[in-house]
């Protein structure tokens, strides 16, 4: 008899992607309860790791600097098994993340408006990249570049606009189960 080669072991890890404000880290933690998984918010564990929050990484050692401890971090938790892991909205850039969260469970893509993340993202200081005299143009230049990223390896898309966190988690949790094999 003949056995075809086996996957790499996914396990139930869910990566959570999309720009600042879709909502990664509220909708992970819900989904994190409804699935009975583990979760870990990607910019929370670099900064735990580092003892520093992640304004003073970038004023300190750039976007570069901060875009490899990311790299490092994406890498330690995608490695997990049983996680819901929400991630930096820039974390799809590096070619490496992507391939590693394409790889090691399923990429869920929470879409969302650039009107919206101004919203969401208003009255926040931890978002480095919005230090600007215009965080809409800054929004709309990160998502024409960063979308097709998203994209590319989301193996569920889920629009979060205008919706309450648990609506979004029970989409998320259907679209997986029509995911699974029967």
């Amino acid at each position: 008899m003949t056995s075809e080669p086996t996957k790499p072991a996914r396990g139930n890890n869910v990566f959570l992607i999309g720009p600042m404000g879709s909502g990664k880290t509220a909708v992970g933690k819900q989904l994190a309860r409804l699935l009975h998984l583990h979760f870990y918010d990607s910019d929370a564990e670099i900064e735990h790791r580092c003892g520093v929050d992640i304004p003073y990484i970038f004023e300190k050692e750039g976007e570069t600097g901060f875009r490899e401890r990311e790299r490092e971090v994406i890498d330690s938790l995608t490695q997990m098994q049983d996680v819901i892991v929400a991630t930096g909205g820039g974390a799809v850039l590096s070619p490496y993340n992507r391939e590693h969260l394409a790889s090691r469970g399923r990429v869920v893509y929470l879409q969302t408006s650039v009107d919206q993340q101004l919203e969401r993202t208003r009255h926040g200081r931890q978002r480095p990249l919005l230090y600007t005299e215009n965080p809409e143009r800054k929004l709309r230049e990160l998502m024409t570049f960063r979308a097709p990223l998203y994209e590319s390896i989301a193996a569920v898309v889920v629009c979060t606009d205008g919706r309450q966190v648990r609506a979004v988690a029970d989409e998320v949790v259907q679209r997986l189960q029509e995911l699974s094999p029967a």
